[in-house]
């Protein structure tokens, strides 16, 4: 069996230096002491490189980062790479184990290496937690076990019964199992349920109650952060939340989507809020849905029986206009929309934002994660992958630089009954490249 060594994506150019990425020709994992004499060529002429070694493994899915100092030029280059592998449970004879020399060699294009993860959301496969044909913890072990992305974000209210309370041992059994599959936990969605009842609002201490154990569970978890929506805490809640933030090692990270813009009055308080605090453990979240050209394909599909078809033109063609935005209020406060159709239509006015992706640049030094959300692949007039060109742009222009995660969060599933695992496989394969 013949295994690639050298990928597309293997060649990747930093400030300060390339790297080349091994993918390994093996079956399953190896020690990472079992590789030997490596050696590499960039157009012809040896380098030296930085090998990992050390006691860990070569996971069969990791590629290892052969890295050197030599500043690279655009364009294509020639990569040669060899090495030998010890085979450490096969033998070559009486006293020796079995070692393999292995060498590979492709001309290739250099990607523009950065310090963002690409994770994906569990929040994707809800229908199926929903339909709870098998648990949800193995659901969330089942992103990473399928090969889907080694990073996830995790809902807790969709994974234990007694939610908001989880037993550190459930968190911490589900970690390592994420960990044996390869992956790792990134942000978990906390909630403030600020209701006791339809006349009673939580007190501050409730509220703190409320939200102190998910922290925990976030820490049990293995996770670097928890999100929440932008402003749903407060100053008071986020000063008393501060140091136990600190002590787990935490960030909390306030969430902007939809139609929420940096110049809203309710929002810019909030991200106020967030800059006096100065601390890089309190961030923001930016949800693409804000940064929309044009309405999902499917979206429009579905709703169309249910509106004018003047609005639907409008709404087809012009949703970056204001005007569209007065049509939607306008038809809403008429009763014209069915009540069937309420919880779709209210997509317009929350979930599909109209901001270009200029209006973050002012922010950028707050926000520690994104959110890539889709709701489906049509990808008509670059409606999917335009945001995520412009935003990628962005992020490499900033002079602050952004090393945090952008994550895929898929939104469609209130309409499309798709396979959670494709979808968001193909969406971040459309990430990666778009980004």
């Amino acid at each position: 069996m013949t295994l690639p060594i050298l990928r597309d994506d293997a060649l990747t150019a930093s400030v300060d230096g390339f790297a080349v990425h091994v993918s390994l020709p093996w079956i399953r994992s190896l020690p990472l002491s079992s590789v030997s004499g490596v050696r590499l060529h960039l157009d012809g002429e040896e380098c030296a490189v930085d090998v990992p070694d050390g006691d860990g493994w070569w996971f069969v899915q990791d590629r290892l980062a052969l890295r050197g100092r030599r500043p690279l030029s655009a364009g294509p280059h020639s990569v040669a790479v060899s090495f030998r592998l010890l085979i450490p449970y096969l033998p070559a004879g009486p006293d020796a184990p079995l070692v393999l020399d292995f060498a590979g060699e492709r001309r290739l294009e250099a990607v523009a290496e950065t310090p963002w993860t690409l994770a994906a959301s569990a929040f994707n496969w809800t229908p199926e937690v929903i339909r709870a044909e098998r648990p949800a913890a193995d659901i969330a072990v089942g992103i990473v076990a399928s090969g889907v992305s080694r990073v996830v974000e995790l809902e807790p209210g969709q994974l234990w019964r007694s939610f908001p309370i989880t037993p550190p041992a459930e968190a911490a059994d589900l970690r390592d199992r994420i960990a044996a599959a390869g992956g790792r936990v990134g942000i978990v969605g906390a909630s403030l349920d600020d209701w006791v009842s339809p006349t009673r609002r939580r007190d501050d201490d409730e509220r703190l109650a409320f939200l102190l154990p998910q922290l925990r569970t976030a820490h049990d978890l293995g996770a670097e952060g928890v999100r929440l929506p932008l402003g749903q805490a407060g100053p008071a809640l986020l000063r008393r939340v501060q140091p136990v933030l600190h002590e787990l090692d935490l960030t909390l990270y306030e969430e902007a989507q939809g139609q929420q813009t940096p110049e809203a009055p309710a929002v810019a308080r909030a991200m106020d809020d967030i800059a006096e605090f100065d601390d890089p453990r309190v961030r923001l979240l930016i949800d693409t849905s804000m940064l929309m050209p044009a309405l999902p394909v499917t979206y429009l599909a579905a709703l169309a029986p249910h509106i004018p078809d003047a609005l639907r033109a409008r709404l087809t063609d012009a949703w970056l206009e204001p005007e569209t935005l007065d049509a939607v209020v306008a038809h809403l406060r008429s009763g014209a929309v069915p009540p069937a159709a309420h919880a779709l239509y209210m997509n317009l006015l929350v979930r599909f934002g109209r901001s270009p992706v200029e209006a973050l640049r002012g922010i950028l030094p707050l926000i520690g994660a994104f959110h890539l959300k889709f709701w489906d692949l049509d990808d008509a007039d670059d409606r999917v992958s335009r945001p995520l060109r412009d935003l990628g742009a962005l992020l490499r222009d900033a002079a602050a630089g952004f090393a945090g995660t952008l994550c895929s969060e898929w939104g469609g599933h209130e309409w499309l009954d798709e396979d959670p695992t494709q979808q968001t496989r193909a969406h971040l394969a459309l990430a990666s490249a778009s980004l």
